[in-house]
């Protein structure tokens, strides 16, 4: 896809949910373990799950599941009877669930203040404002692409709306390549601490343990993704 066409759609995916999940909410007890999410990016209903870890300043390990994925769909099913997306596990609680509002309210009265943000809580209007982000970009984070899986899982610092963050997620999830997600939207106080890291607050930021990488810019991490773990870019 064209870089301006790439980027001016992500934008707009951010559009029909108002940058859900731009700033972090009201915050509750933290967990001890990291939270585990099986998804794609472009499923609608995983989308309203992102924003919520957003808003709620969780960090999660994203197994991703593209179509025709041979990785993690099959663990889905072995954990809940069916591939059915999102799956969230939470390890602190020994809790497994599906269906995306299931989850949401889950996580809100779990780490938040047990109330569900108005955006994530208007029924048949969330689910068609977040339908609608996912069809402006409906190819994108959705299939599988041939890949060599990362022996250990890369780390991504994001927020939810994020234009740039969102095309470097898709292009983890055409990958199925895992990693740990930690969200850092406006207001969150981990930011202090990603910036002693990376130098400035700005996202996407990769981080690949695999070959001491550490980068920002959307383009230059789908680049670097392609080319080491894209079996057409290996």
């Amino acid at each position: 896809m064209n870089r301006v066409l790439d980027v001016a759609t992500s934008i707009s995916a951010s559009l029909p949910r108002l940058f859900t999940g731009y700033a972090v909410g009201n915050l509750g007890k933290r967990p001890e373990k990291t939270l585990e999410l099986y998804e794609f990016e472009s499923c609608p209903y995983c989308r309203k799950v992102r924003e919520a870890l957003s808003i709620l300043d969780l960090d999660a390990v994203i197994y991703p599941c593209p179509k025709r994925g041979p990785r993690f769909r099959a663990e889905v099913v072995r954990r809940g009877g069916k591939a059915q997306f999102p799956y969230l596990v939470d390890p602190n609680t020994g809790k497994e669930r599906y269906e995306s509002d299931d989850i949401v309210h889950y996580l809100f009265e779990t780490y938040g203040d047990g109330r569900v943000p108005l955006a994530l809580s208007a029924g048949v209007l969330t689910d068609l404002t977040a339908g609608l982000a996912s069809a402006l970009r409906p190819t994108r984070g959705t299939y599988y692409e041939a890949s060599t899986p990362p022996e250990k899982s890369l780390e991504l610092y994001s927020f939810e709306p994020s234009p740039f963050s969102r095309i470097v997620r898709e292009v983890l999830c055409t990958l199925e390549l895992p990693y740990l997600l930690h969200n850092v939207a406006k207001g969150s106080p981990r930011r202090e601490d990603f910036v002693a890291r990376s130098g400035k607050m700005m996202v996407p930021y990769l981080i690949d343990p695999n070959t001491s990488t550490e980068m920002f810019e959307s383009a230059d991490i789908e680049t670097y993704l392609r080319q080491t773990y894209g079996r057409d870019g290996g």
